[in-house]
C-alpha cells in the first residue's frame, strides 16, 4: 500500500488500484502461460490484505495454492528487488474450500427456488415454451405451498403438473403435457453431470463468504471447478446465480473506501457463449449495479472480444498480458485489446501486447474519481503464496480447521413438496381403498374386511396415481387458503421490477 492505495506493478511508472474503485469491476485477459492466474493470485492476496474477502474459482487446481507460503525462488526476488517490497514475504492466506460436487471442498448448495425458473430454464436450455411452463411450475408450487428444495422435489412437482396438465390449463391457461415432459427428459442429463448434488439443504448463507480472521484479513474463498468446468452451463448458471444472490441480500453500501466483496470469474468467455441476448442484458445489469452493494466482480478471460461490449464497458480496471497474433482472428483481438485503454503517448499499445513477457501486463486502473488512467507498461508484482496446487493432506487439513465446516457438512432434508406429494398420494389410495370396500360391502351384504397393511409397493404405485386427484384439490383450496411468503423470487427479480 501507498498513499491508500494498491500497487499491482511497476514500469517507469509504479502502478495502483485505488481500492475505493476496486468494486467498479476489472477484466484480466491474456494468452494461455503469459501469467493471468499468478496475477488473479496476486489480486486475492492483497485484496484479502487489506480486509476484503474474495472468492474465486479454482480452474486448475493452483489457485488453492493461496492456503500455502510460497518458495524462494530467484526471478520472485529479482522482481521484489525492482519494485522495492520491503516488506515481501512467502505466506499462506487464510481460505475456505468449496465444492458443488464435495469431493474437494465444503459442500457448495443452493435449493431449487432459490436457483428461480428463469436460472433453470438457462441450466436445462429450455425453449421459450418450455419456459413459460417452468415459470408456471413455480408458480403453482409457490402458492400451493409446496417447497422445491431439492431435485427429487422438482421431479415430482413436474410429474404432478404433467399428470394434471388439463386442470391446470383451465386455472393457468394452455399446458401442454409433452412441453413437461421434455422438461423432465432435460433434467437427466444434468443429474448424470452430478448436478443434482448442488441442489438442496443447507443452502449457501452468502455471509458466510464475507468473513474476516481474526487479524482482520479477508478470507479468500476458494471454489474447486476443474470438474464443474467441464460442463460449462451448470458452471456459468452457478456463478451468475451467486451474483444474483449477492445481489439481492446485500444491502446498498453506495461510496465506500474499499469493497465488500471482490468476485473472480475465470474462464468468464463460458458465461456468455451462446447466451441469448436477455440474458446478456439481465448480465450486464447486475453486473452494473452490484457495485452500488460494495462486490466488484473481475472476469479473467483470454481476450477482451470474449466479453460482450454491455458488459465490458462496465469493467474500469484493466490488466492485459500478452496475446499473440498469428491469424487474422487474432490481430483482431490484439486490435481490440489496445482500443480498450486510455492511450498513452509513449507506448504503441497494440505493439506492446504482441512483445509482453511472462509477468508483464499493460493495466489501466480507475484514480480515485473513477477516471481511467493511462496505460502503462508494468512488472506484475508477485504473490507470496505457493504457484501451484496443494497436496491432498494440505486440502484435508483444511477442511478440518474450517469454522464452517458442522454448518454445512451434513445434509438436511426437511419436508418439502417430494414428501407432501406422496403423503397426500397415499391418503388417497387409502381413501379410494375404502371406498372399494364399502362398495363391495354394499353388493355382498358383508361388512368390509380390515385393510391389511400395504407394502412399499402400493403406496409407490398410488403416488402416480394419486397425483391426479391431489392437484385439483391442492390448488381449488391450498391456493387460495395458503397466505404464506412467496418461495420464488426468480433471478434478478429485484432490478427487473
Amino acid at each position: 500500500m501507498a498513499d491508500d492505495k494498491i500497487l499491482i506493478g511497476q514500469g517507469k511508472e509504479k502502478a495502483f488500484l485505488a481500492p475505493s474503485m476496486a468494486n467498479r469491476h476489472g477484466l484480466i485477459t491474456g494468452a494461455t502461460g503469459t501469467g493471468k492466474t499468478v496475477t488473479l493470485q496476486m489480486m486475492a492476496e492483497v485484496f484479502s490484505e487489506i480486509g476484503v474477502p474474495v472468492f474465486v474459482a479454482d480452474i486448475k487446481g493452483d489457485i488453492a495454492g493461496l492456503s500455502q507460503a510460497g518458495k524462494t525462488h530467484e526471478k520472485i526476488e529479482e522482481r521484489v528487488k525492482m519494485m522495492g517490497l520491503d516488506g515481501f514475504s512467502y505466506h499462506g492466506n487464510h481460505v475456505e474450500l468449496w465444492d458443488l460436487y464435495r469431493k474437494k471442498g465444503l459442500p457448495l448448495r443452493a435449493t431449487v427456488s432459490d436457483m428461480g425458473p428463469d436460472l433453470w430454464s438457462r441450466l436445462l436450455e429450455l425453449s421459450d415454451a418450455q419456459s413459460t411452463t417452468m415459470s408456471l411450475l413455480f408458480q403453482v408450487a409457490d402458492e400451493a405451498g409446496l417447497l422445491l428444495l431439492d431435485m427429487k422435489d422438482l421431479k415430482a412437482a413436474l410429474q404432478y403438473l404433467a399428470d394434471n396438465a388439463e386442470t391446470v390449463s383451465a386455472e393457468y391457461g394452455q399446458i401442454s403435457k409433452q412441453t413437461v415432459q421434455t422438461i423432465q427428459r432435460k433434467l437427466l442429463p444434468l443429474e448424470q453431470q452430478g448436478g443434482g448434488v448442488f441442489f438442496g439443504e443447507p443452502d449457501l448463507d452468502i455471509r458466510d463468504l464475507i468473513q474476516k480472521d481474526g487479524k482482520g484479513r479477508g478470507v479468500i474463498n476458494i471454489i474447486a471447478a476443474e470438474e464443474l468446468v467441464l460442463h460449462p452451463v451448470l458452471y456459468s448458471t452457478f456463478l451468475l446465480w451467486l451474483l444474483s444472490e449477492l445481489f439481492e441480500e446485500l444491502p446498498e453500501r453506495g461510496d465506500a473506501d474499499k469493497p465488500l466483496l471482490v468476485f473472480f470469474f475465470d474462464e468468464a468467455h463460458l458465461l456468455f457463449t451462446d447466451a441469448p441476448k436477455a440474458l446478456v442484458k439481465k448480465i450486464e445489469q447486475v453486473v452494473r449495479l452490484i457495485r452500488s452493494k460494495g462486490v466488484g466482480v473481475y472476469f479473467i478471460t483470454q481476450s477482451p472480444l470474449d466479453i460482450p461490449e454491455e458488459v465490458l464497458g462496465q469493467l474500469g480496471n484493466r490488466v492485459q498480458h500478452a496475446l499473440r497474433a498469428f491469424t487474422p482472428k487474432d490481430q483482431k483481438a490484439v486490435k481490440a485489446a489496445a482500443e480498450t485503454f486510455r492511450a498513452n503517448p509513449g507506448i504503441d499499445t497494440g505493439k506492446v501486447i504482441t512483445e509482453l513477457g511472462v509477468g508483464e501486463a499493460l493495466v489501466s486502473f480507475l484514480d480515485a474519481k473513477g477516471v481511467p488512467g493511462m496505460v502503462e507498461r508494468v512488472y506484475v508484482r508477485p504473490p507470496g503464496c505457493r504457484l501451484g496446487p496443494i497436496t491432498d493432506d494440505e486440502r484435508r487439513d483444511i477442511l478440518k480447521s474450517s469454522s464452517l465446516r458442522d454448518k454445512y457438512e451434513k445434509d438436511i432434508d426437511r419436508e418439502s413438496a417430494y414428501e407432501v406429494l406422496a403423503k397426500k398420494a397415499e391418503s388417497r389410495a387409502r381413501a379410494k381403498k375404502d371406498e372399494d370396500h364399502e362398495e363391495d360391502a354394499g353388493r355382498t351384504g358383508k361388512k368390509p374386511a380390515a385393510a391389511r397393511p400395504r407394502s412399499r409397493q402400493t403406496v409407490a404405485e398410488s403416488f402416480t396415481k394419486g397425483m391426479a386427484r391431489s392437484l385439483g384439490s391442492t390448488i381449488g383450496r391450498e391456493i387460495a387458503g395458503k397466505t404464506g411468503a412467496r418461495l420464488v423470487r426468480g433471478i434478478l427479480g429485484s432490478i427487473l421490477r
